[in-house]
């Protein structure tokens, strides 16, 4: 190995960001500079200070017409950057929290436990500007009061995981089990889900859902479909008490030790 790099696992720590410049949330072009931000001057800052790979998942214009968009928040997130560490615990967190704040309204984050039942496609070439196609649906799940961790971690990863594969059409899929929050603000998360959709997903449910509108039973096998999802959410208390955030995503830095993507 050269260039001080090393194998083995990491820790991957996942950061929601709130824009402060005034705008509102209607404003692409602020929306856009937020983005580019990210996975450009940022990006390279957070590397510089340690970390083994940065992601950036942002609401940005090219998802500006997504109408799926659920918050809790009093304003919505406006972007998701994970990093890569050798260690979560260590000064190379601290100093990548600074950066983050120093750029964005709030910056909460959590240390997750990634698991990839489906990898995601590679970015469309390379550096900042290299966006992953598709849409990337960024998920913020809950468990509800009164559920026993492991019981909700079984029906999301050991049931659910499969029907979400089978009745949607994804075509990338990584769930983030949250282990902790890392800052003092951030709000309790049960995991953090990633889903990669065709464009044609932003504005038809059917592309949504994975139903070809040509097949002669195609509404009957939409609400199938759709019948399906919702009652394997409710098992696990997925289908309240969410965030839903459509995302551009990009890897200004890939992680040195692979990645999700396939």
């Amino acid at each position: 190995m050269a260039g001080g790099e090393r194998e083995g696992p990491m820790e991957k720590v996942i950061y929601a960001l709130w824009r402060d410049d005034g705008a509102g949330e209607g404003d692409v072009a602020a929306r856009d500079a937020f983005s580019a931000a990210l996975r450009g001057p940022v990006a390279e800052r957070i590397a510089a200070v340690g970390a083994r790979g940065v992601q950036v998942c942002a609401d940005d214009g090219a998802v500006a017409d997504a109408p799926l968009r659920l918050t809790t928040f009093d304003r919505p997130v406006s972007a998701f950057v994970a990093v890569w560490l050798d260690r979560c615990q260590g000064p190379e967190r601290r100093r990548i929290e600074e950066i983050l704040q120093s750029h964005a309204g709030r910056a909460e984050g959590w240390l997750v436990t990634e698991s990839v039942p489906m990898a995601m496609p590679a970015p469309d070439g390379c550096g900042a500007g290299a966006r992953v196609r598709g849409f990337t649906g960024v998920a913020l799940l809950r468990r509800p009061d009164g559920m026993d961790a492991e019981h909700w971690r079984a029906r999301w990863q050991d049931h659910h995981t499969q029907v979400a594969i089978d009745v949607q059409g994804t075509f990338g899929y990584v769930q983030n089990l949250v282990i902790r929050a890392v800052t003092d603000g951030a709000p309790p998360l049960a995991a953090i889900v990633e889903e990669q959709f065709p464009d044609a997903a932003k504005s038809d449910i059917y592309a949504f859902y994975g139903v070809d509108r040509e097949r002669d039973d195609a509404k009957a096998e939409l609400k199938r479909r759709t019948d399906a999802m919702g009652a394997s959410t409710t098992t696990f208390g997925a289908a309240e008490k969410i965030d839903v955030v459509p995302t551009s995503r990009y890897m200004p830095v890939p992680p040195t030790f692979g990645s999700a993507f396939g």
